[in-house]
């Protein structure tokens, strides 16, 4: 008899069909909702710089050149021109104050000051013998009165008794009226003498007093004559070492107030610092730099902003605090950071070729050993060409690739080999 075979629901086929459809769907699932789809760029790691974002002292500074100038410099310029007559010191002779470095010859000017010293002579010797006629005048109005005060001397008491004796009737009337007019004229007359001398005792002593002033005058006019021909002789201001601008030669013509060299303190410097006129708002006097100088760091500070800006640029002189460079010479340069705040701490992110490519807005991050991702950052300001200061997206310890990004295109992951 027949016995009816039913027909299985499941079988091995349709199961694997089943489960292989399944796993088919979940996949595509997976790398629809959960994969990750973000572009990779495999890269050499030994290729790369890999830097650590640190807490550290910021101090925001400049870098900038200097040239080393003396502390002081005294200019020598020609008050009197002339030609070279003989030259004393060469240049880089070591000086001392006074020292004579060339004398010039000028004839029309030798000429033209002994004629106004004549004159001047001259108008001293006038004003000399006017001073001596007055107190002539002075002496003759003096024995003028000292002489009619002898004549009342002898006038007066004669004139009391001639007096007495003619109220008695002693004496002849004509005698005695001759003794009357005697006495009274000269009463009268050292009474006008002495009136014109008091007048002309005041009028003495202020013509004296403007003679002893145009005297003055005409002898300090006097001695700047003198002085004149000294300018002739161009000497050292001060001590120090002399620099001059030319080879001078004897002979060699030069001008009124052509500069012909300067005279340097020796030993003593200052830095002359061209600095870009943006960072002007926040230079200041007293602001503190280092310097480098045969592998040992200086201290300085800005003594003086000069205030013309040329071409963009303005310059302070910096001098040094403490001990100055033993070994540097004038005109030489040094590389300087010129701090332009207080210093702080801050998260510091080190400088390199990541900057061009991506302008400080995001940076590739190390997410293990194997990989990196791109992150957005915003960084700060720059301490010199060291460190960036980091405001967001990183924190102390986070491993960042400062290398350049140039050849890593749009990819967001980089699989370190």
């Amino acid at each position: 008899m027949d016995k009816k075979i039913e027909k299985k629901r499941f079988t091995v086929k349709k199961i694997l069909t089943y489960t292989g459809a399944t796993a088919l769907v979940v996949f595509i699932a997976y790398q629809f909702i959960f994969a990750d789809r973000r572009s990779k760029l495999k890269t050499d790691k030994d290729k790369l710089t890999i830097s650590e974002v640190k807490m550290g002292l910021f101090k925001e500074y400049i870098p900038q050149t200097g040239t080393v100038e003396p502390a002081r410099t005294v200019y020598l310029d020609a008050i009197e021109g002339g030609n070279i007559k003989k030259i004393y010191k060469e240049s880089g002779t070591l000086l001392k104050k006074g020292d004579v470095i060339m004398d010039l010859s000028n004839l029309n000017r030798e000429l033209s000051v002994l004629s106004q010293e004549a004159t001047l002579n001259e108008s001293i010797n006038r004003a000399r013998d006017t001073r001596l006629n007055i107190t002539k005048n002075d002496l003759d109005q003096r024995q003028q009165l000292a002489l009619i005060d002898n004549q009342l001397a002898i006038l007066g008491p004669q004139y009391e008794r001639q007096k007495k004796l003619y109220e008695k009737k002693l004496i002849a009337r004509q005698d005695f009226e001759r003794t009357d007019a005697d006495y009274k004229y000269n009463v009268q007359r050292r009474k006008i003498t002495y009136e014109v001398y008091r007048n002309d005792s005041i009028n003495r002593i202020e013509q004296i007093k403007d003679l002893n002033i145009s005297l003055q005058r005409m002898m300090l006019n006097l001695d700047g004559l003198g002085k004149i021909l000294d300018n002739l002789s161009i000497k050292s201001p001060i001590d120090g070492q002399l620099t001059t601008t030319a080879h001078w030669e004897i002979g060699q013509a030069v001008n009124t107030a052509q500069r012909v060299g300067q005279v340097d303190i020796v030993g003593s410097y200052k830095v002359r610092v061209p600095i870009d006129e943006l960072y002007l708002p926040r230079i200041a006097v007293g602001l503190p730099a280092t310097t480098e100088f045969d592998q040992k760091n200086y201290q300085l500070e800005i003594k003086y902003i000069y205030p013309n800006i040329v071409n963009g640029r303005f310059e302070v002189d910096m001098d040094f605090v403490g001990e100055i460079p033993q070994g540097i010479r004038r005109g030489q340069s040094l590389r300087m950071k010129i701090e332009l705040g207080q210093p702080s701490q801050e998260l510091l992110l080190p400088m390199g070729g990541f900057y061009k490519d991506t302008g400080g807005n995001w940076v590739f991050i190390m997410e293990g050993s194997d990989h990196a991702v791109k992150r957005n950052i915003k960084l700060g300001r720059k301490m010199g060409s060291e460190y960036f200061e980091v405001l967001e997206g990183l924190k102390p310890g986070d491993l960042v690739i400062t290398s350049s990004y140039e050849n890593f295109g749009n990819n967001d992951v980089l699989i370190l080999n």
